[in-house]
């Protein structure tokens, strides 16, 4: 016997638009089963406010949640990206599996509670502090799929290939040791986890090269290779262009710039995630578009640590795709994401409405539409839609919350990206369950008391 429970949502956001008096049925394993609009309640489970499709995060380094905050004192006149990754380094060093566990399920109800209900996690803290493996060597990507599973957030794994210091193979620092895998080694744990959560509807394995300076030619071939064999669907995230001097470094190495050289020497397309890809030309902008890949933009992140700014307008109108993520977590929520994704656009073209175009002028609409289908793209899973076959990701909205009252439409997502500071958001399902209601994730004070015990720990 099927066991389909069923849900009545006044107001949704469905694939094909606005609708009321919507039915949803989702099945035991957690997808969606029908979706009927225009229908009457029965004896459906009532779902009081404004139902949207989940959000994917599809850049997260979860551990680096802990460090939010305390890398604020200036290094220096030169204080930048890379004076920053200094002190990341030195923080990773001591960190323990307990940690990197409790550390990512606090995050992850944090997630949660944002609007997020899937994360892609680009995972490259692999071994022991002196950089030995652990006899385990997926003992660190088990801990955070864990605290996945633990808080009920999806999850796209994506264990990171870390090989060099810099590009042409330089030799890696003292401060990457903790990082460093061949392509043997990274398809070995992607070979354990797949083996793992073979059937797990939540978990989806990929890979992430991490880098073109980290990355040697010859083995981001073959890890694109190993990966293919095994999934030949499978998610493949990469940082590039991310800073001016990468793009310097990058020139001076191959004679071509960063997002150039890796699309005229790999075959890119849907499954690719380009985490970053600020600095580009006009005509890497339209050749990324045109290649179906993903635009992983960070904006908060990337404004904490000075990237600069992607290249939105073009790219939106070559029809390029994107999602959004919180990749250090300096800040976790969907809106504000969003909304400087929107806002850093503003203040550097001195206009309004960046984002808006004649078949969709709502901003906040067009920018939560491109994040929501880029950002299920990116983590290859079945999410991101409210309609049969995709996963129970479901986002309440309070109706009575004071940005959204009277509003109907796409303006709803305009002032729920654009107006005030406290989140509207009330309830939250991913895979079928309520993980969040009345704003309040049913584990997280739990979570946050093994995140205190860490937190005192790492500052004592």
């Amino acid at each position: 016997m099927i066991v389909t429970t069923r849900y009545f949502a006044e107001t949704a956001l469905l694939a094909d638009g606005w609708a009321d008096d919507v039915l949803i049925e989702v099945d035991a394993r957690g997808d969606i089963t029908g979706v009927s609009a225009g229908t009457v309640r029965g004896d459906a489970e009532p779902i009081a406010g404004i139902v949207l499709p989940g959000m994917a995060n599809l850049h997260s380094h979860a551990f680096q949640r802990a460090m939010a905050g305390l890398a604020e004192t200036t290094a220096g006149p030169g204080d930048d990206f890379w004076s920053w990754r200094e002190q990341m380094y030195r923080f990773v060093r001591v960190l323990n599996p307990d940690q990197v566990e409790a550390i990512a399920a606090q995050l992850y109800v944090e997630m949660l509670k944002a609007g997020y209900t899937c994360v892609a996690e680009f995972h490259y803290l692999h071994h022991q502090p002196d950089g030995t493996p652990y006899a385990d060597r997926a003992e660190l990507s088990r801990r955070v799929i864990a605290a996945a599973k633990t808080t009920g957030l999806g999850i796209a794994h994506l264990p990171v290939l870390y090989n060099s210091g810099g590009f042409g193979g330089q030799q890696a620092g003292d401060g990457q040791r903790r990082f460093l895998n061949d392509v043997d080694g990274i398809l070995d744990i992607i070979g354990r986890l797949r083996a793992d959560h073979a059937g797990d509807p939540d978990v989806r394995i990929g890979v992430a090269p991490h880098s073109l300076r980290a990355v040697p030619p010859e083995m981001l071939a073959a890890t694109v290779e190993g990966m293919q064999s095994a999934d030949p669907a499978a998610p493949i995230h990469i940082h590039i262009a991310e800073q001016v001097k990468e793009v310097e470094q990058c020139l001076a190495w191959s004679g071509a710039r960063p997002v150039e050289w890796l699309l005229g020497h790999a075959a890119v397309d849907d499954r690719w995630c380009l985490i970053h890809a600020t600095h580009l030309t006009e005509a890497e902008t339209a050749s990324l578009a045109a290649s179906r890949a993903v635009a992983g933009l960070c904006p908060t992140t990337e404004a904490n640590l000075g990237d600069g700014l992607f290249p939105l307008a073009p790219f939106l109108a070559a029809g390029g795709a994107l999602g959004i993520g919180s990749d250090s977590h300096i800040s976790v929520g969907v809106i504000e994401e969003l909304r400087w994704l929107e806002y850093g656009q503003r203040l550097s073209q001195r206009k309004r409405g960046v984002a808006g175009g004649p078949d969709r002028p709502s901003v906040g609409a067009t920018l939560f539409q491109a994040a929501i289908d880029g950002g299920a793209r990116a983590v290859g899973r079945t999410t991101g839609r409210i309609e049969a076959g995709a996963r129970a990701d479901l986002v309440v909205l309070d109706r009575d919350h004071p940005a959204l009252i009277g509003r109907k439409g796409d303006t709803l997502l305009d002032s729920f990206v654009f107006a005030g500071n406290d989140s509207p958001i009330r309830h939250v399902m991913a895979g079928g369950r309520w993980r969040v209601r009345d704003g309040r994730h049913a584990d997280e004070a739990a979570v946050a008391a093994r995140y205190r015990q860490v937190m005192a720990a790492l500052l004592a």
